[in-house]
């Protein structure tokens, strides 16, 4: 079966951001009024597994892997059965 996951990837809170630190400042100069901008990826995984918990399982590696430094990032995994 075919499985979608989307894959968010942010950073650990104490870690700097320099790409939301300058969106921030930039908005702030165009008038916005915010207090903190982060940055994050979003990776979208078209994958073949048996089960949603294979599936999940196999991203949870991917991440582990390759999308995700565990000394500076955080990442949450949904998973959905594509049709």
């Amino acid at each position: 079966m075919k499985y979608s996951a989307k894959i968010e990837v942010s950073l650990k809170p104490g870690h700097s951001d320099p790409e939301g630190e300058t969106a921030s400042r930039l908005l702030k100069e165009l008038g916005y009024a915010v207090n903190t901008v982060n940055v994050s990826k979003v990776y979208t995984i078209l994958l073949e597994a048996q089960t949603p918990s294979e599936a999940k399982a196999k991203a949870e590696d991917m991440c582990k892997r390759l999308l995700a430094n565990p000394t500076k990032d955080n990442y949450t995994i949904a998973v959905e059965e594509q049709k």
